[in-house]
């Protein structure tokens, strides 16, 4: 899909997702902000841009993970939850839907990884996927070690175990098995100083066999495909950056302190290269050929009793684990009993609530491959950043195993999987700190904010914000530690930047529109040619806001559409008063009947046809930001959603929008609206 220079190329059919919250707790505000917002708004443009039909939004609640396991047994063990794990996860997940309706979130499907019929659909497609990939040659069986706890005689799932990342330069204090809060992945075994969450001892490490993703194999396929993403600008830095740091080569760091035991042990280790430690730093470093060399070369230097760290690189890819709840794996080659992780059947469920979506719309079931395999399609993939190893790394390999085929009809090779687009956004901080529900100071939970902000409000900050670009601070007045700030009504709550613009400016100018047609014009919008200047800033602006969107630079949207809205207010107020001047002048002179007083009305309606398209434009173009305030402009203005919120039109006048006789006729019934209303509120807390 490249832009072409005079416009964007958009794809026929397109699947938004927005990621899959684990239902171990309702939403936090990362979760709307980060997220949720801006996927909703991309799905709403899209909606409008290339029909409703044609897009699917989808994202569900993660019933499976280690996080839920031990939420759930931390709760039962303080008496505080005494249902069962898929009860506690359902009410989780309605927690979360109520969130997601409160923030007007268009989902086309919410709904969950194990439960209901997207759960079933979810179970057959996990079965296909690792049965295709065993088929193709690239899951292999292995005996891998897995913390055990001594004392309460059971294994521990990933969350249970917690330690120090042991990848080189990460200093997260909040590791876990396999995976530190960060995002980085490592052996078990290499987890520095693991403890068991459940009795405080240090586990020991015992095998269990599980299957395994040969990931390294695509070492070849993700360099090339990490080169096109570099290549091209509308891919976001981030993204490609973040995935070369795992194609580098097997790496150990071994301390410079630690150099002549590691010259006492260098002959027993696998052939390796010795590079010494560049100038500050405090590591030498010894790289493989292989992975497997570098896990030998691991097991040597802890018999030695070295320290080391490993550097990111590409691992075998867990697929299956050991933990009764969870997708049940399929039985291959004898090894059964298993459940798939919780990551990789994460990565294909999106395609599980496509066709569930698909079904619950009365589909054909093989309609999902129209918007996952067809090349008129594309699926936007709107993630946090610290999920860019999952889906930048392992998924685009996964699709290319198990390409060419079908993962519900093995051996026909007529619907490859495509590639999606990453649009990875940045942490939203609280105030300057990342937010953490287990930190010293709480964020506010996203339902806590609607007690101080309306939705509308919300939206247009978060997407304001400019996630895609760095991290950001989320500084909500009522909410910030330094009581004198808090309370100082001189201070400006600075979410309220964006709510403004809404609630001054752009209501100002739709109130106008509409009282002087009420005053004026007998309630009608009245239909003629608009001005050239007001076309062409109407061009101007749909143009640089399809080649924005184009990026997903939604930040830039919002600039774009606060120029424009200021703008169009601007036109009205300037053209309007030398109107009212003009007839100021007539009324003192007595000349309010003649060819003066015909010519000066005329005028007037010419402002009012300017300004109600103007104003349009304005409506459809913040469609996606502010669903509800634009849509009762709609309402009012008495056109039919489907084709009011539309870019099949030439924007040229309203007469577009319009009947035959109502052309001919020159005007537009619309709904009388009463005194002062607004069509973007602000939140009743902030008229105290």
């Amino acid at each position: 899909m490249v832009p072409s220079p005079d416009k964007p190329s958009w794809p026929k059919r397109a699947v938004v997702t927005a990621g899959m919250p684990y239902g171990n707790k309702p939403l936090h505000f990362g979760h709307i902000a980060g997220v949720f917002v801006p996927a909703d708004c991309y799905a709403r443009f899209l909606r409008d841009r290339i029909g409703a039909e044609n897009v699917r939004f989808i994202s569900g609640t993660d019933c499976f993970g280690s996080p839920i396991n031990e939420g759930y047994r931390k709760l039962v063990e303080a008496g505080e939850f005494d249902g069962t794990i898929a009860q506690y996860v359902q009410g989780n997940h309605d927690a979360q839907k109520k969130t997601l309706d409160a923030y007007n979130i268009s989902l086309s499907i919410y709904e969950g990884s194990g439960m209901g019929h997207s759960g079933e659909v979810h179970q057959q497609i996990s079965e296909a996927f690792i049965e295709k990939l065993y088929e193709n040659g690239y899951l292999h069986k292995r005996a891998t070690l897995q913390f055990y706890d001594p004392e309460a005689e059971t294994f521990l799932n990933g969350r249970q175990v917690m330690g120090r990342c042991p990848v080189q330069g990460c200093k997260s204090e909040h590791a876990y098995a396999d995976e530190c809060d960060l995002g980085h992945q490592y052996a078990p075994e290499d987890l520095i100083a693991p403890k068991s969450s459940i009795t405080g001892v240090t586990p020991e490490m015992r095998p269990v066999e599980n299957w395994y993703f040969d990931l390294p194999a695509f070492a070849g396929f993700l360099r090339a495909r990490t080169a096109e993403l570099e290549a091209d600008p509308e891919v976001r830095p981030v993204v490609y950056n973040t995935v070369k740091e795992f194609l580098a080569p097997p790496v150990v760091y071994i301390k410079n302190e630690a150099y002549d035991e590691y010259l006492a042990i260098a002959d027993e280790l696998p052939v390796h290269s010795y590079r010494e430690a560049e100038k500050g730093k405090q590591s030498f470093e010894i790289e493989f050929a292989t992975i497997d060399d570098r896990d030998a070369a691991r097991e040597a230097l802890t018999r030695a009793g070295l320290r080391f760290r490993m550097g990111k690189t590409l691992t075998p890819f867990r697929i299956t684990g050991n933990i009764e709840w969870g997708v049940k794996a399929p039985v291959i080659d004898g090894l059964e009993g298993l459940t798939v992780w919780c990551w990789p059947e994460s990565l294909w469920a999106p395609m599980s609530f496509t066709m569930a979506a698909g079904d619950k719309m009365g589909m054909p079931r093989g309609s999902w491959r129209d918007f996952w395999c067809s090349e008129d399609a594309h699926v936007y993939q709107f993630i946090g950043q610290d999920n860019l190893y999952f889906y930048g790394v392992a998924q685009p390999a996964l699709f290319e195993a198990i390409r060419p085929g079908d993962i519900l009809k093995p051996g026909i090779a007529e619907h490859p999987l495509r590639q999606t687009q990453l649009i990875a956004n940045y942490h939203i901080l609280f105030g300057d700190k990342k937010a953490s529900s287990s930190g010293a100071v709480k964020p506010p939970t996203a339902d806590e904010l609607l007690d101080y902000y309306t939705p509308e409000q919300l939206r247009a900050h978060f997407l304001a914000l400019g996630l895609d670009q760095k991290s950001v601070g989320f500084k909500p007045k009522p909410f910030e530690q330094d009581e004198t700030k808090r309370d100082d009504p001189r201070a400006a709550d600075p979410v309220l930047k964006e709510g403004a613009l809404l609630t001054n400016v752009f209501n100002r100018l739709a109130r106008s529109c509409f009282y002087e047609a009420q005053k004026n014009f007998e309630g009608y919008m009245p239909i003629g040619t608009v001005s050239p200047e007001a076309v062409e800033k109407v061009h101007a602006t749909l143009s640089a806001y399809d080649f924005t969107m184009h990026k997903a630079e939604l930040h830039t949207i919002m600039s774009i559409m606060d120029e424009y809205i200021r703008w169009s207010n601007k036109y009205w107020t300037e053209r309007i008063r030398e109107v009212e001047n003009a007839a100021s002048a007539l009324e003192e002179n007595g000349d309010v009947r003649g060819a003066a007083a015909d010519e000066l009305f005329a005028e007037r309606r010419q402002v009012l046809v300017d300004c109600f398209f103007l104003l349009r434009i304005a409506t459809l173009l913040m469609h996606p930001v502010v669903p509800a305030g634009t849509e009762k402009i709609c309402d009012y203005l008495s056109f039919e959603f489907d084709e009011f919120f539309s870019w099949n039109y030439d924007f040229e006048d309203n007469a577009e929008l319009c009947g035959a006789g109502e052309i001919t006729e020159g005007r537009h019934r619309i709904r009388e609206l009463p005194p002062r209303t607004d069509f973007f509120e602000r939140h009743p807390s902030q008229f105290k």
